[in-house]
């Protein structure tokens, strides 16, 4: 139930589906959940509680889960939980926490102001939320009940004056915290246009680790091959539904270069959804909305993820990881790589099927798009491991089944 559950978003902070579409994914939860017991009871059938006791105990689940969600939402979810969070700084880089003003951008916490350490410091945020006038830092945030500070200053010689105080508020027990830090828990993401080179420099992750290495490796063969021998009938079914559409005339699958680990050239195999002369004059194009080249069977396909299935063997051959950025073409890398330097750094793990970007942000297909959701692909490379691939995939499951992000 828990796997189900987490599977089709139900337990992300940032699902914004109404109540009809909580409804729908609560019932698919279910029976995910009572078509996996299914499974189980026949290959242990020792453990089976018998149909009685399992429709029973599914009934009472159902009952349960209408009664306790709404109460949750209501009553704890909003506020009881969070962190009474307190900025440091006025500035630009204060004015980008405004930016989160969604409920499930600040399901964690709650912005309690903005602190001004310089009285002569430009005022860049909402005027009526700068607090703690002619105050001392830590009294202030002892006074209100400040769980954590936010460091936004936009020159770092305004940080000279309040070291002292923020000292103070870490030895009071106090979480003193850097705004990237901040919104790389909050967000999931490396917020590029807050980046600065010392932060890379002293960031916990992007280390090497050879057991990790070995387990996602291990990891990616043992599940590329199940899903391989799984999905072989489908695979087969969407071969001959492109040939026939076709006529017999082109081949069914699509190779294109792409650009791997290191910056490794290989060649990624797909099932083809675009006319055979989508690209006759050589010149590489970003996908567009309805873009008249998707042929009616490389709709579907694209729409359901089917047309990445092949993808199974570039992972068994080695080429890419089941989870990680996806892998682009090297005459976008050229341009990507020109756009933002840190754009090559995607490339210090392998690329993957599914990514972090695809489930944070919708299909992109421009500069701008690709450079948001480099910002998603650095933390899935700063913070990569085998059991962060399997969050990835449980959610991905609810981006294939409801569709999310094609094109």
């Amino acid at each position: 139930m828990t796997l189900s559950f987490g599977a089709l978003g139900l337990y992300s902070a940032h699902q914004r589906a109404k109540v009809k579409g909580v409804v729908s994914r609560v019932l698919i939860a279910f029976g995910c959940a009572f078509a996996g017991l299914g499974v189980l009871y026949q290959l242990v059938p020792g453990i089976a509680p018998g149909l009685p006791a399992l429709a029973g105990a599914g009934v009472g689940a159902l009952a349960a889960v209408a009664v306790i969600r709404p109460l949750f939402y209501r009553f704890v979810d909003g506020a009881l939980l969070v962190r009474r969070v307190l900025v440091l700084g006025t500035g630009k880089r204060a004015r980008s926490i405004e930016g989160l003003r969604r409920k499930t951008d600040q399901r964690g916490f709650q912005l309690m102001g903005f602190f001004n350490p310089n009285p002569d410091a430009v005022v860049k945020v909402e005027a009526n939320r700068v607090v703690g006038a002619g105050r001392k830092l830590c009294d202030y945030a002892l006074a209100n009940r400040i769980d954590e500070i936010v460091v936004a200053l936009d020159d770092r010689r305004d940080g000279a004056g309040p070291t002292n105080e923020l000292l103070d508020c870490r030895m009071s027990g106090i979480d003193v915290t850097d705004i990237l830090d901040f919104f790389e828990r909050e967000t999931a993401k490396i917020r590029l246009d807050l980046l600065r080179p010392s932060w890379l420099v002293h960031a916990q992750g992007f280390k090497r680790n050879v057991l990790r290495d070995f387990a996602k490796r291990t990891f990616d063969v043992g599940l590329s091959a199940l899903l391989f021998v799984a999905t072989l009938p489908l695979m087969l079914a969407t071969a001959a539904a492109i040939f026939i559409e076709s006529g017999g005339k082109g081949s069914v699958f699509y190779r294109q270069k792409r650009v791997g680990q290191g910056g490794k050239i290989f060649e990624l195999i797909k099932f083809r959804s675009m006319r055979m002369d989508a690209e006759k004059d050589g010149k590489a194009r970003w996908a567009e909305q309805n873009d008249p080249r998707i042929t009616r069977v490389g709709n579907f396909i694209r729409k359901y993820r089917l047309d990445e299935l092949p993808q199974l063997w570039n992972v068994l051959r080695n080429d890419m990881s089941i989870v990680g950025p996806r892998p682009e073409r090297p005459e976008f890398v050229a341009q990507l790589s020109r756009l933002h330097p840190l754009y090559k750094e995607r490339h210090r793990v392998k690329p993957g099927i599914a990514g972090r970007a695809q489930l944070r942000y919708p299909y992109g297909a421009s500069e701008k798009d690709s450079i948001e959701k480099l910002q998603y692909d650095l933390y899935y490379v700063k913070n990569h491991r085998v059991l962060f691939d399997l969050y990835i995939l449980i959610q991905t499951v609810e981006v294939v089944l409801y569709t999310k992000g094609t094109r």
